[in-house]
């Protein structure tokens, strides 16, 4: 009996220790709730003698080391996954250079628009469960949404979720950012202008597309960030990831929003549509997504649910800007998720970006080798990084991705730098 006990006792104590490391993180859903793997922490490829692989991780880990001394930067994360397996964590510079916090491998940052990647997955595993048809129009739904025309009776979740709502790009973001009410504005986008007929082109949304927090918030039967927490995150054992300000910036450990040298005010407008732009975690969890994306926990997101949510749907124009922006060809978008050529490679993921914040996930599928990068500040050369790292894979000649040389000097051709590789803001 006293054997008996003390086991229980243990079980009850793990549970409670994986309860509370939930809610140090901010999470909201005792661990109870939801099936976690309850596991030591894995001894994180963060040091040179752990690094193995085809990329030369020691240069990259100079050229990045270089690029965080910049001073349009303040923070860097980076990991890589070659191969399936997680092989390159590292960290560079200060979370808040108010105080000189470091980033760690734990400290939070924001998805900005990868979180749309989200977003495409909980559609397309509720599309798998029968609890929604992609097919269907938006306005079955109810939601807040309406668009030139009366057209939300005719354009369908897919489509809006593909970013074809025909509005032009980034309808009303401003007005987000004004601090407008976001089920106010997509009522109001009935108004607004059109690039297309709705459901014929990609145009780029964020309002528009946080319809989907309310359409998979109702097949889901529960809030829509509560869906994506339960239904991945948790059981992917992404303890850091979830979504809200609140939870950001009640962490121990975030990165916070930077301008150059100067700390940014915090800015709730697009956690105000979380579909769009409303998760957060750290670097390792954000490498656990990436790996779950490219397939590696079919028990959580099987390959049915990956195929309709990434599979093309529509094509797109060039990404990024610059020397980069003619390097892509043939993109398109799927679900919150982009697949586009690079030089030959076809690769797949999603970038973002907020105020004071950046973030990036590329692989390619076929190796199953990609990078995620956050970094908090507006500099958009880092978005560089992936194309870097998947040369190196290939043993191509170094392209110069990365190259500091051929930047102007800092800090006056900060802007133009950062112009010149900006994705779309969310």
């Amino acid at each position: 009996m006293p054997r008996i006990l003390i086991g229980l006792l243990a079980i009850v104590a793990l549970g409670l220790t994986g309860w509370f490391g939930v809610r140090a993180f901010g999470g909201g859903h005792p661990l109870a709730s939801v099936a976690i793997p309850i596991k030591t922490p894995e001894k994180l490829p963060d040091t040179p003698d752990a690094w193995r692989g085809r990329i030369d991780y020691r240069a990259l880990d100079s050229q990045l080391s270089a690029l965080s001394q910049r001073p349009e930067m303040a923070g860097l994360a980076v990991a890589v996954v070659e191969d399936g397996e997680l092989r390159f964590v590292r960290t560079y510079g200060v979370a808040d250079k108010a105080t000189g916090a470091p980033v760690t491998p734990h400290t939070l940052f924001r998805w900005a628009s990868v979180s749309k990647t989200a977003t495409g997955a909980m559609a397309a595993a509720l599309a798998a469960d029968g609890a929604l048809d992609l097919d269907r129009p938006v306005a079955d739904w109810h939601t807040s949404l309406r668009l030139p025309g009366g057209a939300e009776a005719h354009v369908t979740v897919a489509e809006l979720l593909s970013q074809r709502t025909g509005l032009t790009k980034n309808a009303y973001d401003e007005k987000l950012e004004e601090g407008q009410d976001p089920a106010l504005l997509r009522a109001n986008l009935a108004t607004a202008p059109l690039q297309c007929e709705p459901g014929t082109c990609h145009t780029y949304q964020n309002v528009a597309f946080d319809t989907a927090n309310e359409i998979l918030g109702k097949a889901a039967n529960k809030a829509f960030p509560d869906a994506v927490e339960d239904r991945f995150f948790l059981p992917l054992g992404m303890v850091s990831a979830g979504y809200g300000m609140k939870r950001l910036t009640g962490a121990k450990d975030w990165a916070r929003p930077h301008n150059g040298a100067h700390v940014r005010p915090v800015k709730e407008a697009y956690w105000r549509v979380p579909a769009a732009a409303g998760v957060e975690s750290d670097i390792v969890d954000f490498a656990t997504w990436m790996q779950a994306m490219m397939g590696s926990r079919p028990d959580v997101l099987p390959a049915a649910v990956l195929q309709i949510a990434h599979r093309p749907r529509v094509g797109t124009g060039r990404l990024y800007g610059g020397t980069l922006r003619q390097a892509i060809s043939d993109a398109s978008y799927g679900m919150g998720w982009r697949n586009f050529t690079y030089d030959g490679l076809r690769l797949e993921g999603h970038s973002g970006a907020v105020a004071g914040y950046r973030a990036t996930m590329i692989f390619e599928p076929a190796t199953r080798t990609g990078v995620v990068a956050l970094w908090n500040s507006d500099w958009g050369f880092p978005f560089r990084i992936p194309f870097a790292a998947i040369d190196s894979y290939h043993g191509r000649p170094d392209a110069g991705w990365l190259d500091l040389s051929k930047l102007p000097a800092a800090p006056g051709g900060a802007a133009r730098t950062a112009a010149a590789v900006r994705p779309p803001i969310g």
